[in-house]
């Protein structure tokens, strides 16, 4: 082989080689956007889990607030019979 050919063939992996660590730092600057983005998701997640929560527990409350109420009606109406 001659020395221009081992040039030529030098050049176009280095070209490669430019070419992929141009498209792994891409890659590795989407990863990182792509990882804030999930902690984001996870955090927002998590506080509609919360207030879910807090909402059932209202509501549960609630229901047992009413029931002890339509209770104590049913005993006053049935003394008043």
């Amino acid at each position: 082989m001659d020395n221009d050919t081992i040039l030529k063939q030098f050049n176009e992996i280095e070209d490669r080689v430019e070419s992929l660590i141009s498209r792994c730092s891409s890659l590795e600057t989407a990863n990182l956007e792509l990882t804030a983005t999930v902690e984001n998701l996870e955090a927002t997640l998590k506080d509609k889990e919360t207030a879910e929560n807090q909402d059932g527990e209202i509501r549960t409350l609630i229901r047992s607030k009413i029931d002890n109420l339509l209770e104590r009606l049913d005993g006053i109406t049935e003394v008043e019979k």
